[in-house]
């Protein structure tokens, strides 16, 4: 068909419409999505901690009649099936991760965004939590190709105090892995998202809409 979609395409271009516990079996199978061919609709509902009716409706709303449905999709596009082995898994699971990250960087046109933040009169880092770690890590970073990146907020200083501030040749990038504070959704509605980098994991693809570049992390853990 002329408007095939593979699956994980699907989950891509329909995150944000979905519920929040469909939500939590998308980005677990975009993570994972070999489980499709080796577990059952009761295996990935366990591993998600949610019901197999869940995972059922997830199917069906992606456009697909059921669980045997994506598998013989994956198995017709050549999808190799996990081996038992835990060695084996482990390897696989970590080339699947960095195989991800590189169609990430390509759907997203890596080379745009890098000429973006060298352009750019102003870099602002954003990260909380577990995130500012990584966003102090960035500033350092960039630091040494070219001045004026700074992190925020700065001391004695709030975020919204700091949005203020952004310029229109200003690029903003947002770290945020979950779990994100209640004042991240804030910050990303204060900013004109043509400013914005994200830097999330599969939970942050419900931000789309709000940023120009969205780069989705597969992490080892979720």
């Amino acid at each position: 068909m002329s408007n095939y979609q593979p699956f994980i395409k699907r989950i891509e271009s329909q995150f944000t419409e979905l519920p929040p516990a469909a939500r939590e079996v998308a980005g677990y199978l975009q993570q994972n999505p070999l489980h499709l061919l080796t577990f059952s609709v009761s295996d990935i509902a366990s591993a998600c901690n949610t019901s197999k009716a869940t995972v059922s409706r997830l199917f069906r709303q992606l456009g697909y009649n059921n669980h045997q449905e994506v598998k013989q999709e994956l198995r017709e596009k050549g999808h190799p099936v996990l081996a038992n082995a835990n060695d084996e898994a482990f390897l696989e699971g970590e080339y699947q991760r960095i195989k991800q990250a590189w169609e990430v960087l390509k759907r997203n046109n890596i080379n745009d965004i890098a000429n973006e933040i060298r352009d750019a009169q102003r870099i602002s880092i954003v990260g909380y939590r577990n995130s500012y770690p990584l966003a102090m890590h960035l500033q350092r970073q960039l630091l040494q190709l070219r001045d004026r990146v700074r992190l925020l907020p700065q001391p004695g200083q709030t975020v919204s105090e700091e949005m203020q501030g952004i310029v229109e040749n200003e690029v903003v990038i947002v770290i945020g892995f979950r779990r994100r504070p209640r004042v991240f959704r804030h910050i990303l509605k204060q900013l004109n998202k043509n400013n914005i980098i994200l830097l999330t994991d599969r939970s942050g693809q419900i931000y789309r809409d709000s940023v120009k570049h969205l780069l989705v992390c597969s992490l080892g853990e979720e």
